[in-house]
């Protein structure tokens, strides 16, 4: 599937392969699902499950993140949301959900048009300490360097720098670009960033530092960014180029660093899947918008939506799947494989006969067929 496709004289393209065009095959042996470990490592901090809640103000909240917490996950909150820009973003929130489609536009500008403050950080951040074991927040590029004062005061335990796109090599005639390598090495809490798409732009993030990478670009089903920018990959090849890079990284230096899915998992499979090309974890984002906690009322955006002159995403409703721990730990409510997303993971690592994350990572896939709609 790596041979290049020719789509006319001089031009052509490799063929990407997305989540729902794979299966795992299962190895010679199977195993019983409770003897399947699904923890993983990141830095300092072990957690029971490899999912994280998405850096979005529909996803994660203080209040979801502590739940997502006590579940074994993680939940990002996002220090450009919201959170940091009210005291009380209740009423923020459920006129974005109440807008009209064509009101939405406006909600969202409205929203995000009052700035962040220092105060409601740092509040933010004692509020996950309290209730949270690994607090971890988000920032943009852009606004990384205004806000590292208030981060490191904060102290949390993970930094996500996240945007459409994060290289390690920005190019500015005007002004002095986020220069990665020095941020995340100056730091003294370990860094995530993304997203990016190919082995060359991973390789070169690993490079700056960063203890994960986020893997995706366009595949959320918040984002509009192929839509707008033409921009993308698909997720399962963008997975498999990030685990090479992620080899070359560690025979170069010795340093192992993860690799996050973040976009286009929408059931438990997807991310059986996302394992097997070689992520250690997964950003899930529209699944736990749908749940009871979900600050958006129903409603689902990403950061970009609110984008003031080129929003790349637009508020959408989701269909509701009960509470988080229902869609993390089960009953599943059908068999979509919405819900139970542990389970699912168990069972796929169990029928395919592996016992850890990292023994899964060596499964075999098969290519079924172009994505279905």
């Amino acid at each position: 599937m790596s041979s290049e496709i020719e789509i006319g004289m001089g031009k052509s393209g490799r063929r990407g392969v997305s989540f729902s065009e794979l299966a795992i095959l299962p190895s010679r042996r199977t195993r019983d699902a409770s003897e399947v470990d699904i923890s993983w490592q990141i830095d300092a901090f072990g957690l029971d499950l490899p999912i994280l809640g998405s850096a979005m103000d529909s996803v994660t909240s203080p209040i979801t993140a502590s739940r997502l917490g006590s579940l074994g996950g993680v939940g990002v909150l996002h220090l450009e949301g919201v959170w940091t820009r009210y005291d009380d973003p209740e009423l923020v929130l459920r006129s974005i959900a109440e807008a009209t489609d064509s009101e939405s536009r406006q909600a969202l500008l409205e929203a995000y048009s009052a700035p962040v403050r220092s105060d409601l950080i740092k509040q933010r951040l004692a509020e996950l300490r309290e209730t949270t074991p690994v607090v971890a927040v988000a920032v943009t590029p852009q606004h990384a360097s205004r806000l590292l004062g208030d981060i490191r005061s904060a102290e949390p335990d993970l930094l996500v720098i996240q945007g459409t796109v994060v290289s390690a090599e920005h190019v500015a005639a005007v002004g002095e670009p986020l220069n990665l390598k020095k941020f995340v090495r100056e730091l003294e809490v370990p860094v995530i960033v993304g997203g990016c798409t190919s082995y060359q732009a991973a390789l070169h993030l690993m490079r700056t530092g960063a203890a994960g990478v986020l893997v995706g670009v366009g595949a959320g089903g918040a984002s509009s960014s192929n839509e707008v920018l033409g921009v993308g990959g698909a997720n399962a090849t963008a997975v498999a180029d990030a685990r090479a890079a992620r080899m070359r990284h560690l025979d170069e230096t010795g340093v192992y660093v993860h690799v996050i899915a973040d976009g286009g998992i929408t059931s438990s499979a997807d991310i059986a899947k996302a394992i097997v090309c070689g992520a250690d974890a997964v950003m899930v984002g529209s699944l736990f918008a749908a749940s009871t906690e979900a600050p958006g009322y129903g409603s689902h955006w990403g950061m970009a939506a609110a984008h003031p002159t080129l929003a790349r995403g637009e508020r959408r409703f989701v269909e509701p799947l009960g509470p988080l721990e229902t869609i993390v730990n089960g009953p599943a409510i059908d068999a979509s494989g919405r819900t139970n997303l542990a389970g699912g993971l168990r069972k796929a690592m169990a029928v395919s006969g592996y016992s850890s994350l990292k023994d899964f990572q060596k499964a075999e896939l098969t290519v079924t067929g172009p994505e279905r709609g």
